[in-house]
């Protein structure tokens, strides 16, 4: 797998799925080894040139630290370089909101689509995000990657059955070794609400979208808990749109995100 050298000379594994049409970079949110957004980038392969790139921390990229939200962008810009320095961007979830930040810091994009960003917008969700946030430092560095899987799932939504069924499954090593991780995601959404001044600062044309209901396996979120976040991150930036799709899930079926994509993404 080729790789790139971040700014800080943090190496950045990724995939070019097509070298078609215009680049589009893909990013991944929240527990996500790189994998997650890859079905998404074969539908959108035949018109794009589709590259998917492993945040720092996960898969077969590097880690250095200190890390800093800054550090990503960095990595992104780096890995917009390799696509010929511009690029269209699309992120899932945390990567979404990792997305705006680069775009709002100058990154040399054109349009940016992102799916269900988990910014909080109602006041019980704040105090609940400040207080994840504040347990999730306190339990990774105790080096307890199991509690810190289980806060993070309790906020996302999920219920203690559906905690102990994921636990006994096959793939929980492998979120564990995400785990770290998750403190990137969390700075990347920074305070909680949608970070209405930088927001202002993108210029290019966003694509919000969100399915028309909460995953199942959210089933502990309010109904609308995406909609409102996607709706007011969309108040705050200058240039947006808002679509939501006629189906639940938070990792969106391609069949039915891929052609608003497209349609989205050719201009």
């Amino acid at each position: 797998m080729p790789h790139v050298s971040s700014a800080d000379g943090t190496s950045i594994s990724y995939d070019r799925l097509s070298d078609r049409g215009p680049a589009l970079v893909l990013v991944g949110g929240g527990l996500d080894d790189g994998t997650e957004n890859l079905p998404l980038g074969e539908h959108l392969a035949t018109r794009f040139g589709v590259v998917n790139y492993r945040r720092r921390g996960r898969g077969d990229s590097a880690d250095n630290r200190p890390y800093a939200v800054e550090r990503e962008i960095e990595d992104l810009a780096a890995v917009i370089d390799a696509t010929g320095g511009r690029a269209h961007l699309f992120g899932a979830s945390t990567g979404g909101a990792l997305a705006l930040e680069a775009a709002a810091a100058g990154l040399p994009v054109d349009r940016i689509a992102v799916h269900e960003v988990p910014y909080q917008v109602d006041d019980a969700m704040i105090t609940a995000w400040q207080q994840y946030r504040l347990a999730l430092d306190a339990t990774l560095a105790a080096g307890d990657l199991d509690q810190a899987l289980r806060l993070f799932m309790r906020l996302a939504g999920s219920s203690e059955h559906d905690i102990t069924n994921a636990e006994a499954a096959p793939g929980w090593p492998a979120l564990r070794a995400l785990a770290p991780t998750l403190r990137y995601d969390a700075a990347c959404l920074g305070d909680g609400p949608p970070p209405a001044n930088r927001l202002t600062r993108v210029r290019r044309p966003v694509l919000l979208t969100t399915g028309i209901t909460v995953d199942p396996q959210m089933a502990g979120l309010p109904v609308d808990f995406f909609g409102a976040a996607a709706d007011a991150a969309a108040a705050a930036l200058p240039d947006a749109r808002r679509d939501t799709l006629k189906v639940e899930g938070h990792v969106a079926d391609p069949a039915v995100l891929g052609p608003i994509l497209e349609t989205f993404l050719a201009g």
